[in-house]
């Protein structure tokens, strides 16, 4: 058995890392496990699995030609939503869901984007959430502007599996290099193209002209243009322009441009994507495959959603009755059962101590009645042992009893005990395809209990003493499969300690994408309390509108009629009892319309568990549909076994654990072990005084829109790409609040609670910026703490050269700046600083290099920063300067014309 376990428990921790379970393994060269889902709201079309499969084909040829052949795809899912037909090809899922795709098919939210693109979010080298193709992309033709659909799938696998970035820049399409040329940012350099502006179009011509520089910057023009060749000889690379027909590699150490102000080169140290790919958990055990035969053709697999089945599966063993534990689950079990699952699922229920007992097989969630009928059955006492394969066993016969098959099924696991036998049904949990949710309740919890989870894609939690955690934890197990007018919304979990005869008032925000299905929840410990409930047009509901369940488990609910009140609800609770007690307020709703996209708030750590010293990341996302919210605060509180809360703001700044600014992805370096064992993650997201906005601008990690070519000396445009006007970037959004659970994640080799922040160094500056202002430099960039991006640095180490690698190479021996008069400003802020060049000579065209290290106090210090540039640039009286990469000769001088005739598709 030891054997078995051993190989479980390898193939569990390889699922560790990240948010994601992605079921994609590698095997002998070829991956096993793709999934590719179709959200339910897409309509149905036989041509979209068609054009999918084509798709796939390509992409698996060209990428065992770009990977040298490494690697194929050998096996890919395609799930079809439940919306559609049912054929009798669809074979039944698994683990396979919407919510844990590799690849979603989903219409665009508002009229912007086609754009393919991977929602990735991690450092250099991690995996990406997902691919997001919509069925626009998937059904017409797009060739002429990303290339092949095959070519763009490898483009975005990149992304997605190997955790590299784009290697242009649409905000800096062009740089100064240290050869005082103004190249394209692109890899490599060996792509060639020309810079236009193009002055006027009129049905299918165009006027252009050469582009200008911009006397500020040196750079050309903010309309500037690079149009590549549509004949080139160069190979790479794919992360810049897949489309060109003779790239098939991706940039090596060789070719790669080091100094294009691109992410790559930003979140990667200036590494290649192929040495990123090569040093990645795919590549070190794939070797080439001998011969020279292409790579077999993948299989598919055409899996059709079903109707959701959930079992609970409660432990009442007799730890149970300690500390609450069996009122809190049934209190948790409760509000799952009547809020967040959804109507028309199937749910059972079976409880277990040493051995197990199945109270209800399958009932259909369709009314009152129904989940009375599972409420009525919940555990009133505990008594017994603790036998987890039990419960887990009486679950699958409560499913298949009642008709149903195993696979794609969900069970919500809760224990609080501890079984040394629990590796004695992971064989069975495999087999079952079953998806395992799992919550451990208390320090004692059984420590193999995460294996199930991560072995089924299912989630995990840890809730410890109060009731939230548990409430939490079931409001997040919510619909998988796509459809956003199912999935149950957390807008509050509040504990509140209240003394004797005391008052507690609190609001709670009702937007206008929210409001079906809404519930407010009151628990306690002792006595219920005096309840008053007011909407924003006045209408008060008192204590006796909360109704009570027959089974006295201390909570009481009040379900709003119809659609809930837009705008600031307020509750007060006065607490009768003479002695303290715990009360808890829970809201929770759903979505107001199928067609108003609601706000979602999901949260993750960047790994599941880690040894200390290793720094985590938090994570967590604010989106309407697939558009970023912006301007809005995220908390995230991380509790410990022991009770300890760790309290941390999450920034979107684009400094620190944060990649890109403005994503709507807030993220934070987490260093604040407090022991070992297992910590859980809630998260807050608010938005107050009218602040938050909604971005309408482009994703990042995309392939890129191409303008046009140039083909044989005459611009061939594509149709221009629908663009958000600048006074149109961003929309207003109305004030709300979001609450979700992140899950929990395990710690190990940490020191006891204490003061042991000299462990990690500040955090690496990554936007450092430049500009000479006559004599003296302008310096700008986003302070790092003295630990990560915590606290303050204790001072800044910056440094000059004339010659980008004496920073790059030799930071320590390049020349040293005068910084005596710099204190450094909390972490997070903007530092400005300003100095005089001296003693270098500053002539038209000079450019300077300048990097930055922040210091701790303990002398550690941080990584070396982005090298900024900076140029002292005079414009001279005629500014037209020639294009880039080609040749002005007697048949291209025509380009140049300033009535040029373009064709157009």
């Amino acid at each position: 058995m030891v054997l078995s376990l051993k190989a479980i428990l390898f193939v569990a921790l390889h699922l560790l890392p990240g948010m994601k379970s992605s079921m994609v393994n590698l095997n002998n060269n070829g991956y096993d496990g793709m999934v590719i889902a179709i959200n339910p709201s897409v309509p149905e079309d036989e041509k979209l699995i068609q054009n999918i499969k084509e798709m796939v084909i390509e992409a698996s040829t060209y990428l065992f030609h770009a990977t040298k052949r490494r690697v194929y795809f050998r096996n890919v899912s395609i799930l079809i939503p439940l919306t559609w037909k049912s054929k009798s090809e669809y074979l039944m899922p698994k683990q396979e869901s919407y919510d844990q795709a590799d690849v979603i098919v989903a219409n665009p939210y508002l009229k912007y984007g086609d754009d393919p693109y991977t929602l990735q979010y991690g450092q250099c080298g991690e995996k990406g959430q997902y691919i997001h193709f919509t069925p626009n992309f998937l059904l017409t033709n797009n060739l002429p502007i990303y290339g092949s659909r095959g070519r763009v799938f490898v483009h975005e696998w990149a992304h997605l599996r190997w955790g590299v970035f784009d290697e242009y820049n649409v905000d800096q399409p062009f740089y100064i290099s240290r050869k005082n040329s103004i190249e394209a940012t692109r890899c490599s350099t060996h792509i060639t193209g020309i810079n236009v502006v193009f002055k006027e179009c009129q049905g299918s011509s165009c006027i252009t002209r050469q582009c200008r520089r911009d006397s500020k910057t040196g750079l050309y023009e903010a309309k500037c243009t690079f149009i590549p060749e549509k004949s080139q000889t160069t190979r790479d690379s794919i992360m810049f322009m897949q489309s060109l027909d003779s790239v098939t590699e991706f940039c090596t150490a060789e070719t790669h441009n080091t100094e294009a102000p691109n992410l790559q080169n930003k979140m990667c140290n200036s590494r290649s994507t192929w040495d990123i790919i090569m040093n990645s958990e795919d590549f070190q055990n794939a070797s080439p495959m001998t011969g020279t035969d292409p790579p077999p053709h993948p299989t598919f697999s055409l899996l059709k959603s079903k109707q959701r089945v959930v079992c609970l599966v409660l432990d009442k063993s007799g730890s149970m009755s300690s500390e609450d534990r069996l009122f809190q689950m049934n209190q948790a079990a409760e509000l799952f059962l009547i809020q967040i699952i959804e109507k028309g699922s199937l749910t059972g229920m079976v409880t277990f101590e040493s051995s197990a007992t199945i109270q209800n097989y399958l009932t259909e969630i369709t009314d009152h009645n129904a989940y009375e009928k599972i409420l009525a059955n919940l555990p009133q006492a505990a008594g017994g042992g603790t036998s987890i394969c039990s419960g887990l066993r009486a679950g699958f016969q409560a499913i298949i009893h009642s008709n149903q098959n195993t696979s794609g099924s969900e069970i919500v696991l809760l224990t609080d005990g501890e079984d040394d036998n629990i590796s004695l049904c992971f064989e069975e949990v495999k087999k079952s395809g079953s998806v395992i949710h799992t919550i451990a309740l208390g320090s004692s919890a059984a420590k193999e209990l995460e294996i199930l989870s991560n072995m089924t894609g299912g989630h995990r939690f840890y809730a410890n003493k109060d009731i939230n955690g548990l409430i939490d934890a079931f409001s997040r197990i919510s619909s998988r499969s796509g459809s956003i007018t199912q999935q149950a919304i957390q807008l509050e979990s509040k504990a509140l300690n209240i003394t004797g005869k005391k008052w507690i008032n609190g609001t709670v925000p009702v937007d206008s994408t929210i409001g079906n299905d809404t519930f407010f929840v009151v628990t306690w410990t002792i006595q219920k309390p005096e309840i008053i409930l007011q909407d924003p047009k006045g209408t008060k509901y008192k204590t006796s509108d909360f109704k009570e369940n027959k089974l006295n488990i201390r909570s009481a609910r009040l379900q709003i009629p119809g659609t809930a009140e837009t705008g600031t609800w307020t509750y007060s609770l006065l607490n009768k009892h003479a002695n303290s007690q715990m009360l808890t307020v829970t809201v929770t709703t759903r979505a107001r319309s199928p067609t108003t996209l609601p706000v979602i708030a999901t949260a993750h750590m960047s790994q599941s568990t880690t040894h200390y010293p290793s720094p985590m990341i938090v994570y967590a996302q604010v989106s309407q549909g697939f558009l970023p919210v912006l301007g809005i605060n995220v908390t995230a509180i991380i509790e410990t076994e022991d009770g300890h809360q760790v309290i941390l703001e999450l920034w979107d700044n684009g400094a620190g654990a944060d990649t890109v600014k403005n994503d709507g992805i807030y993220s934070r370096y987490f260093t604040d072990y407090h022991g070992n064992g297992r910590y859980s993650l809630k998260v807050h997201a608010q938005a107050k005084n009218n602040m938050a906005r909604l971005s309408l601008r482009q994703q990042q990690n995309k392939a890129l829109y191409i303008p046009g070519y140039v083909e044989n000396g005459k611009i061939i445009l594509n149709p221009p790409r629908p663009e958000v006007k600048d006074d149109k970037a961003e929309a207003e959004i109305e004030d709300f609040s979001r609450l979700t659970s992140g899950g929990s994640f395990t710690v190990s080799g940490a020191p006891p609670a204490g003061n042991h922040t000299h462990v990690f160094p500040p955090g690496k500056i990554t936007d450092l910026e430049a500009k000479v202002k006559e004599d003296h430099i302008q310096l700008s960039w986003t302070a790092p703490g003295k630990v990560l991006d915590k606290g303050k640095a204790n001072s800044y180490i910056i440094r000059i050269s004339k010659c980008f690698l004496d920073l790059r190479e030799d930071f320590d021996n390049a020349a040293l700046v005068n910084t005596s008069s710099l204190i450094p400003k909390e972490a997070g802020s903007i530092e400005h600083f300003e100095f005089k060049l001296e003693p270098f000579k500053i002539e038209n065209g000079t450019k300077f290099y300048i990097a930055i290290q922040a210091i701790h106090e303990a002398n550690v210090t941080s990584e070396v920063s982005n090298i900024a540039q900076a140029i002292k640039f005079i414009p001279p009286q005629d500014s037209s300067v020639p294009a880039l990469g080609i040749t002005i000769t007697a048949t291209s001088l025509a380009i140049w014309g300033l009535a040029l005739i373009l064709s157009i598709f």
